[in-house]
């Protein structure tokens, strides 16, 4: 049994979450940790192996459709070129992502983000005949208040053994924060390796980089042709790139966090 995830992710339950920083401008916005800390260049370098050990299934916990790309879209690939098994747990559809819109009602995107994941899986080049897919149907938005239920479904789904990639306790969402402890609590009960992985953490103020847990990052290396079809992947989540300016809903995928999507690298807590 690994060591337990419940207690590593512990380790920051004295970091207070910060609202991500304005995702409005690019490079030349406002200093956010992924384009200015220091520390970025400090992450010790590992191999997916060193990750994942051979045959081990890997499971992504997505708490929105999209988060998948978003967290490890770099990683899915070179799991999937190992031939690891593959499970994706979906816990909500995202149907409330755009709250108050007419183009873009709950009722039409339960529906079709869904579908955005599924072409961005297949941009990204995942077996679609393999791949385990759990769609969880909570409602997103709400999950602080299900964390318990929210644990046993994840658990009923891992087995030991298993190496899972989530998002990190402490990233700012409450969504993304809530599935990172449920996944902690669920893999500690079964015996899974947990990996946390920063999302809007890194669009937080460079003042900030403080608050990172510098010294469990982990940094895998991309190449040039995994980065663009992480990219293409992404822009599959039209409802996400498109927003409602009629009612100033700006883009959840804004230009800035695709700029980010362009290192070459993605980066996990240990």
């Amino acid at each position: 049994v690994p060591s337990t995830a419940y207690d590593r992710a512990s380790t920051d339950k004295d970091v207070t979450p910060m609202k991500p920083a304005s995702l409005s401008e690019g490079r030349r916005g406002p200093p956010q940790i992924w384009n200015s800390a220091p520390q970025l260049a400090q992450i010790t370098s590992v191999a997916p192996s060193t990750l994942v050990p051979p045959g081990a299934r890997v499971v992504i916990i997505a708490p929105h459709p999209g988060d998948e790309v978003l967290t490890c879209g770099g990683l899915l690939q070179l799991f999937s070129a190992l031939e690891h098994p593959l499970q994706l747990i979906s816990v909500t559809d995202g149907s409330a992502s755009h709250p108050g819109s007419q183009v873009w009602p709950a009722s039409r995107l339960s529906v079709v983000r869904p579908q955005e994941s599924a072409e961005a899986l297949r941009r990204l080049g995942m077996p679609l005949h393999s791949l385990k897919w759990i769609r969880g149907g909570f409602s997103d938005n709400a999950l602080a208040a299900r964390e318990p239920q929210l644990s046993q479904f994840i658990a009923r789904y891992l087995h030991p053994g298993d190496v899972v990639f989530t998002t990190w306790c402490n990233d700012g969402n409450s969504d993304h924060d809530s599935v990172g402890r449920a996944a902690a609590r669920a893999c500690d009960l079964v015996g899974a390796r947990l990996y946390e992985v920063p999302v809007w953490a890194w669009h937080w103020p460079a003042a900030e980089s403080a608050m990172i847990p510098w010294q469990r990052a982990r940094k895998v290396r991309l190449n040039t042709w995994s980065v663009a079809r992480k990219l293409h992947a992404a822009h599959a989540y039209a409802s996400q790139l498109a927003g409602d300016p009629q009612i100033g809903l700006a883009p959840i995928l804004a230009q800035v966090l695709l700029e980010r999507m362009r290192e070459p690298y993605e980066i996990v807590f240990a």
